[in-house]
């Protein structure tokens, strides 16, 4: 038991919470299945509350909302442009449900959800696919002229147009390591250096004497974390408005 409280890797395992076995196809309920759950409750909830009762004068919690709201759609029209705002519901249930998945892994026993690569994963393929999608059913074969930048010359057409490929096809890939890498590391430092507070906290009084540093350096990491929570759904937030905008003007490169 004492081995699993200093255990860094202890706090990403899987388990069956409601095993289901179809056709030999593992479909079980775990606790990555329930907390993704109660993150989409949570952030439905808080919208639904905070935006329910709406007044001239705004509460500090509807005002989180609306600030919510403002940043998400200013994000989108930067990066897509105004016809990119058909998107807004997807890319800001998007942010809101990394964000809030974020915050809620940053409590004391609960599990993060994005620090799971195939969740991130899923995460970028969603949005890789809805641009290839949008992309072609806007645009039809012209959509491909992305991967055919302007002003070229025709010797090194091949090369560019292999290199774009290339690119774009490692989206998903760059797109869900980020979100994915960043959470898992930050987790485990804080992991870590918790874990040498409660070692050293064990050996008396010299001990804590010693405990103090890695505290101290416990709060920061903490501190830090909750910037990364933000700033990782942020940023696929962005990427994702960029990638909208080339579904949205393929056509005009």
């Amino acid at each position: 038991m004492a081995t699993d409280k200093v255990d860094p890797i202890h706090q990403f395992h899987l388990n069956d919470l409601i095993q289901v076995n179809i056709g030999g196809l593992d479909l079980s309920f775990t606790n990555s299945s329930l907390f993704m759950v109660i993150v989409a409750v949570v952030t439905a909830g808080f919208l639904y509350l905070t935006t329910a009762n709406r007044g001239l004068v705004p509460t500090r919690l509807q005002s989180i909302s609306e600030m919510s709201y403002e940043f998400v759609a200013s994000m989108l029209r930067d990066g897509a442009g105004s016809q990119g705002m058909r998107f807004f519901p997807f890319v800001f249930s998007l942010f809101m449900f990394i964000l809030v998945a974020n915050l809620v892994g940053m409590v004391p026993y609960f599990f993060t959800v994005t620090s799971h690569i195939i969740v991130t994963f899923a995460f970028s393929m969603l949005v890789i696919g809805l641009v290839v999608v949008y992309g072609f059913w806007k645009h039809g074969l012209h959509f491909l002229n992305l991967f055919v930048p302007s002003g070229v010359p025709g010797a090194l057409m091949p090369l560019v147009v292999m290199i774009e490929v290339i690119s774009f096809l490692s989206r998903p890939i760059s797109l869900s390591v980020r979100l994915f890498a960043n959470m898992l590391a930050g987790h485990i430092t804080l992991k870590v250096f918790a874990g040498f507070v409660f070692s050293l906290g064990s050996m008396g009084a010299i001990g804590i004497g010693g405990a103090i540093l890695p505290l101290a350096m416990t709060v920061a990491l903490t501190g830090l974390e909750f910037l990364v929570a933000f700033l990782q759904a942020y940023v696929f937030a962005v990427l994702t408005c960029m990638y909208l905008n080339d579904a949205v003007n393929a056509g005009e490169h």
